[in-house]
């Protein structure tokens, strides 16, 4: 499950993308537009800057910004810097000990195909599809 961490960066991330022309954009937007707590938000900012994925500039202009473009940011670089893990089950998370029942283990090659196509999956959709999925479906909104 994603949890609320990985929900709330994704929804910055996207307002960061609306708003690039913009340059900096404070947290105080960012938490108003997305009704997210600010304080919310400043437990995320230090997970995406270590990860690279954002700018930050301190001062009276200062606020944050995409460190790249909306096109090269997939959901996966997004929620692999958010959450713990994205593994389906535990014996596929990284650094997870060898089940003893692994050797006659009938579901694992299930979960390593389900895990396979929900990373890929997410490694498949960029910030700049989801808005452009948002522009295109005018009267449709796309909540995540």
């Amino acid at each position: 499950m994603i949890s609320t961490r990985g929900r709330y960066a994704l929804r910055m991330m996207l307002d960061l993308s609306e708003h690039c022309a913009e340059g900096y954009v404070s947290l105080k937007d960012i938490a108003a537009r997305q009704e997210i707590s600010k304080k919310y938000l400043e437990q995320i900012i230090p997970v995406l800057n270590r990860a690279g994925l954002l700018q930050t500039s301190r001062g009276v202009q200062g606020g944050y910004r995409l460190s790249r473009k909306p096109a090269e940011y997939t959901l996966g670089d997004i929620l692999r810097a958010t959450e713990t893990n994205l593994s389906i089950v535990a014996c596929l998370e990284p650094g997870a000990q060898t089940c003893p029942r692994e050797p006659e283990c009938l579901t694992k090659p299930v979960w390593e195909g389900l895990d396979r196509v929900v990373n890929e999956y997410l490694d498949s959709i960029t910030l700049q599809d989801i808005l452009d999925r948002k522009a295109s479906s005018v009267g449709n909104d796309y909540v995540i």
